[in-house]
Parts: C-alpha cells; sequence; structure tokens
C-alpha cells in the first residue's frame, strides 16, 4: 500500500511540475506577443518632423479638427479590401479630413486570393474623382490573409494590381513590414515605400512613410491609432506633395 501510494504522490507531483511549465510556456508566448502588439519606435521629430496617421471604419467616428491641431500632417483613409469590399467611412472621412485641412490618401488591403485587376477596379471605383494628395497606398501583409498561396501567384497579382493603377496615370506606394518587404516587394521593380518598423531606424534605407507603432495617441480618436513619419524635412514633403500633384 504505501509503495503503491509513494508512487500516486510521485506522478501527482510529475503532472503538477508539467502544468506549471506548460502555464510558464503560455505565459512567454503571451507575454511576447503582447509586447510585439504594443511596440514602437520614437522618430526623431528635429530629422523627422511631419506626423500622419493612418485610418479605416475600426477607428469610429473621428474629430478631424481635433487631429490637425494635435501636430497631424496626412491621414490615409482606407477605401477598399479585395474585389469588392468597400470601407464604409471612407467618404466621410475623407471629407472631413481634407475640410480640416490635413493632406488625405486612400489605402486598398490586398487580398492574397483575389486578382489584381479586380482589386485595382475596386480601389478606383471607390476613389471616383475624389482629389488625393498622397499616392494611391496597397497594404500587403501575412496578416489578415489565408495561407497556402505560392508567392509568385502574390506576387503577380500585386504586380497586376500595381501595374493596372500606374496606367491610369496614379502614383502607387506599397505598404508592408520587414517580413513583407522581403518577401513581397521585387527588387527589380522599385517602388515607393511605406515600411511598418518598430525599430530605429527602420531597416530598409528606401522609404518614404514609415508605420512605428500602432498604439498611438492622438486627440479626436477613442482608442490608438496607427502613426506614420515621412522621411525628410518640411521643404522635402512640400516638394513631395508638388510631385505628386500631377496624379490624379
Amino acid at each position: 500500500m504505501k509503495s503503491a501510494w509513494k508512487k500516486r504522490r510521485i506522478v501527482i507531483a510529475v503532472i503538477i511540475i508539467a502544468a506549471i511549465i506548460f502555464g510558464l510556456a503560455l505565459y512567454m508566448i503571451y507575454f511576447t506577443r503582447s509586447r510585439a502588439i504594443i511596440a514602437s519606435a520614437n522618430p526623431d521629430k528635429s530629422l523627422y518632423p511631419i506626423t500622419g496617421i493612418d485610418i479605416s471604419a475600426h477607428n469610429g467616428e473621428i474629430d478631424f479638427d481635433a487631429v490637425a491641431a494635435d501636430s497631424v500632417d496626412f491621414v490615409y483613409v482606407k477605401a477598399t479590401e479585395g474585389g469588392d469590399f468597400k470601407d464604409r467611412n471612407f467618404y466621410d472621412n475623407i471629407r472631413k479630413a481634407r475640410k480640416a485641412g490635413l493632406k488625405v490618401g486612400a489605402y486598398h488591403f490586398f487580398r492574397f486570393d483575389a486578382p489584381g485587376h479586380m482589386q485595382a477596379l475596386n480601389f478606383l471605383h471607390s476613389i471616383g474623382n475624389r482629389q488625393l494628395d498622397l499616392p494611391l497606398a496597397i497594404d500587403v501583409e501575412e496578416w489578415g490573409n489565408p495561407g497556402g498561396i505560392d508567392d509568385d501567384t502574390i506576387l503577380g497579382r500585386l504586380g497586376e494590381m500595381t501595374d493596372y493603377l500606374e496606367s491610369r496615370g496614379y502614383r502607387v506606394i506599397v505598404y508592408t513590414n520587414k517580413k513583407g518587404f522581403t518577401r513581397f516587394i521585387d527588387q527589380r521593380r522599385p517602388r515607393m515605400l511605406w515600411i511598418c518598423s518598430f525599430t530605429n531606424p527602420p531597416g530598409p534605407d528606401k522609404w518614404q512613410l514609415w508605420q512605428h507603432t500602432h498604439r498611438g495617441n492622438i486627440d479626436g480618436i477613442k482608442g490608438s491609432v496607427d502613426v506614420n513619419t515621412f522621411n525628410g524635412s518640411r521643404d522635402k514633403w512640400e516638394s513631395w506633395l508638388n510631385i505628386l500633384s500631377s496624379q490624379h
């Protein structure tokens, strides 16, 4: 009896220790991911004085006058996703942001599983004849996209979309993170880059915009918002806007 009880105690002890180790492992995974989510970089505003945000319907109702008063210079507004989805707040956000004096741009969330030309048509249909100050942005990232699609197919569809937009006279900037930069950006056909990076400097040498946090606090917006920086001085910013003014 004593021997059997001793064995049971050993088994119970092993189970308890295993449960503790498993719990610690889960905690470390959660902690690591949480740190990745809330991570941010702090650009030197003496070098990069131009600040912007990117928004969608998920950000809710926005007071753009308060945003503009909080030293924000530009805003990218989500217009579309894939071949048929349209952001319900796009039109109001664009109109109100422009009325508040902000420079405005539109972005499209790129779907790996939709033909490139259909995504371009969806994007252009939403933009219509609205005047934009910034290049059309294509958001390319693994998050929110299905797996199992090979890189050649993804790159082909992305190239098809960008080619279609450029053939209509639009300038295009591609948003991605550092992993996406390696995987999805065709180095043989460099385009303007909007890099998401929580390190300082952000990584790739040639970038126009840098998204450095998902957890920004900006007046006029409830909750957190993505915050971005332009690569250059205010004079360089004005020159860039003048170059872009020739787009539709």
